[in-house]
């Protein structure tokens, strides 16, 4: 009896070893498989895929668009309230704009203009802009005007103009007389066409047919090059729980499609949402963030409709609000406003619940229906504070369907500053999860106080801190920068921990970071 005892506490023991020996390799795998390679990426904290951990009072911080001027006015007699849908961006030394015209008439018919266009204006700056005269189309018996899209025949296609999404082709590989590329509602039967350009003004159908067919298309639907995934991808409005018979009933959503060659469309999939409640989107304006493009960005509108209260009586322009409803009562009632996502994979988005572009201080033309749809993209900007590094400007509508005419206002925001991990004088923790990467300098995008500031700490993977680049050896990085170099009481120099395994701990005081970035620079 006491040897079989003494044989069960043997077994028993083996197999303890060989279970814990079991749980460590698969522990192991599992740290090996989340180790991330980022590179030389720069890693921004629009979402939690570097984080491991915040600790303290450190958190996750959603920044606002600080607002400007307005940027364009959309009064020209072929333009009108109805006017938006803007695709923006830098071309060499201008920046271009194409946008929807189009005129709602202020009567219970809720009718158009005669027709409905795609229009062009430029910029020097992404400040100041200009309505060249094209002289392509006729508009009441002249062609001095802006137009570069119809609605109606074009090359043999019935095309929508008023739904336009206009990007430059960043493929390599891309022929000479497809440089500009579009993507146009069908007018007559459901679907997207495609259009290709030299110059981007003269425009050509790439095909007879339309590309897409799945969805609901009442929206801008647009499509562009990644060159992360090398090739091209689509994103276009449908109604989630929609049916063939009734496409337009449900849940208005955002589906995408990759091709390879920008007419034929494969892995349709509907976006996925991590954590977030199921909304109302209308436009998607994903886009790879230009400098970090591993990452895509979208401004999707949020639709929401709150009923009549007398709250909602108590906001501008209540008589034509009211007018409004009279036609139907959503149009009156509902409102809109811009929201923040991104993704890595173009499919599961993380997307913030919090409004990014509220619909601002309470004045005319705004809290309205068709208010705060943003530009399709961001462009890189001059300061107005004399000295001060280049931002981000985003755009979006206001004066929608209150007038005769519609604006674009411009918006303001610190480039890379989205999101930032920010932390009061108390003090916060941001501990990043395993990671390899390529360089020999770490560079900051940071704001602190005076008082405050961000300490930086390398460790290895298990969360030993490693001899030089403790937190003591990291004397506080203060001030506001968009690229500051880390330092340790030994130097900046990162180049005997490239393509090892470590972990970045900040410890924030009064501060927030927006990104980080290891690069290479010469000695």
């Amino acid at each position: 009896m006491k040897i079989l005892l003494i044989r069960l506490v043997s077994y028993a023991t083996m197999l303890l070893f060989l279970i814990s020996i079991t749980f460590s390799c698969r522990e192991s795998l599992i740290d090996n498989d989340q180790v991330l390679n980022i590179g030389s990426h720069l890693e921004l904290f629009i979402d939690d895929y570097i984080i491991d951990n915040l600790g303290g009072k450190a958190e996750t911080r959603l920044h606002h668009p600080v607002i400007k001027e307005l940027a364009i006015i959309h009064d020209e007699p072929w333009e009108g309230n109805g006017s938006g849908y803007h695709s923006i961006f830098k071309d060499g030394n201008i920046y271009r704009m194409y946008y929807k015209a189009w005129q709602i008439k202020t009567d219970k018919t809720r009718t158009l203009t005669p027709s409905i266009f795609c229009c062009y204006a430029e910029s020097d700056d992404g400040i100041h802009w200009r309505k060249p005269e094209l002289g392509l189309y006729d508009f009441q018996g002249s062609k001095a005007n802006n137009i570069v899209f119809i609605s109606g025949m074009m090359g043999g296609v019935d095309a929508d103009g008023g739904h336009p999404a206009v990007f430059k082709d960043e493929n390599p590989n891309v022929s000479a007389d497809a440089l500009y590329k579009a993507i146009l509602r069908a007018n007559k039967t459901r679907g997207l066409f495609a259009f290709k350009s030299p110059d981007g003004i003269h425009w050509t159908p790439m095909s007879q047919e339309p590309i897409i067919t799945d969805g609901a298309f009442d929206s801008q639907n647009l499509a562009f090059w990644d060159n992360e995934l090398g090739e091209y991808r689509a994103y276009w409005r449908y109604f989630d729980e929609g049916t063939e018979a009734s496409p337009y009933q449900g849940i208005r959503g955002i589906r995408t499609a990759k091709s390879k060659d920008f007419i034929n469309w494969y892995d349709q999939a509907d976006l996925i949402y991590i954590d977030s409640q199921k909304e109302q989107l209308y436009t998607n304006q994903i886009k790879p963030y230009y400098r970090a493009p591993h990452l895509l960005i979208g401004f999707p509108t949020r639709y929401i409709d709150r009923g009549w209260s007398e709250s909602m009586e108590t906001l501008p322009e209540r008589q034509h609000r009211e007018w409004r409803s009279s036609i139907s009562e959503r149009y009156g009632s509902a409102l809109t406003e811009g929201l923040l996502m991104t993704s890595r994979d173009g499919i599961t988005f993380n997307r913030w619940d919090e409004a990014f572009l509220r619909p601002g201080i309470e004045r005319v033309g705004t809290w309205n229906y068709g208010q705060q749809y943003i530009a399709w993209s961001v462009v890189e900007t001059k300061s107005a504070l004399e000295g001060a590094p280049k931002e981000l400007s985003l755009y979006a509508v206001e004066n929608y369907w209150t007038g005769t005419s519609s604006d674009l206002r411009r918006y303001t925001l610190r480039i890379d500053g989205f999101v930032s991990v920010n932390a009061p004088m108390s003090g916060g923790e941001l501990l990043t999860k395993p990671l390899t990467f390529k360089g020999n300098k770490l560079f900051l995008n940071f704001s602190s106080s005076a008082a405050g500031g961000i300490q930086v700490e390398i460790q290895d993977k298990n969360g030993k801190p490693l001899p030089g680049f403790t937190l003591e050896d990291s004397p506080p990085l203060f001030g506001d920068s968009i690229e500051r170099i880390v330092t340790w009481k030994d130097g900046k120099d990162l180049s005997s921990l490239e393509g090892k395994t470590v972990r970045l701990r900040f410890l924030i005081k009064d501060a927030d970071l927006f990104s980080f970035q290891f690069k290479r620079e010469k000695q």
